[in-house]
């Protein structure tokens, strides 16, 4: 049964994803990738701040390894990303960063499989942390994988426009953004046959997917937000991120009674 929920769990964020492109225009995207960045860095925070690491720090483990463990976490995304390996952007023509014209036709054009072979590294992160996650505990996976579903709506839907701003058709994006999205099936049941077995490793999983999420948040969606905006635009920012970390916490004080 617990590797039927790491299958649904780690087919749910690419599934959504794929049903929101599909289903809005660009222009809507646009929108909607904004407000979720701001989502995503409450839940990814309020989840590995409240939920993930004080799981892992009720272990046998030592604070002094599972901090260890934290900051080799921290440093292997950062050299993941160097390498262009670990690529979470959510840029598009038109999203205040300014790029040069036509930078998203670069992107996908000469580097367009590097950032497909970069999500799909990703994702494939993500499946192995939710593995790890729900053979800790059932609630802890569910949480886990709503904050990585979280995140992995605002991902995909950026590389969908990136990819509809190099030229492709809806058809190909669309697909290319599902075939990405299955290397989290992949890395879910990878991890469940191959660390299910090491239950003693357990905690330090639990840190380095804290070390994701803290990674992902702080790197890459909180410097999105840090552009300057109108007084509306920052407060809605501030509500939506605001929203994240109360749904987390609103629902680590449910669990806990």
């Amino acid at each position: 049964m617990t590797l039927l929920y790491i299958v649904l769990a780690t087919v749910a964020g690419g599934l959504l994803s794929v049903i929101v492109a599909a289903s809005l225009t660009v222009g809507v995207l646009t929108r909607v990738v904004r407000d979720l960045v701001s989502l995503s860095a409450g839940v990814l925070l309020g989840t590995a701040l409240l939920n993930v690491l004080p799981e892992a720090f009720e272990s046998q483990a030592t604070p002094q390894s599972l901090f260890t463990t934290l900051l080799a976490g921290l440093l292997f995304f950062f050299l993941l990303e160097k390498a262009e390996l670990y690529r979470h952007q959510h840029h598009h023509e038109g999203d205040e960063h300014h790029h040069h014209h036509g930078f998203d036709r670069q992107q996908a054009g000469r580097g367009g499989w590097a950032v497909l072979m970069g999500d799909s590294i990703h994702n494939f992160c993500d499946g192995v942390i939710i593995a790890a996650a729900f053979l800790t505990d059932a609630w802890l996976g569910t949480v886990t994988a709503l904050a990585i579903i979280a995140h992995e709506i605002p991902q995909e839907v950026g590389d969908y426009i990136v990819l509809l701003n190099a030229g492709l058709s809806r058809r190909k994006a669309l697909l290319y953004n599902a075939a990405s999205g299955l290397a989290a099936v992949a890395g879910g049941v990878l991890g469940y046959f191959v660390v299910g077995p090491w239950k003693e490793a357990f905690p330090y999983l639990l840190v380095v997917a804290s070390s994701s999420f803290i990674y992902v948040a702080v790197a890459d969606l909180i410097p999105q937000l840090q552009h300057r905006l109108s007084g509306r635009d920052t407060a809605v920012q501030i509500a939506w991120l605001a929203a994240g970390l109360l749904v987390v916490a609103l629902a680590t004080t449910h669990h806990a009674h």
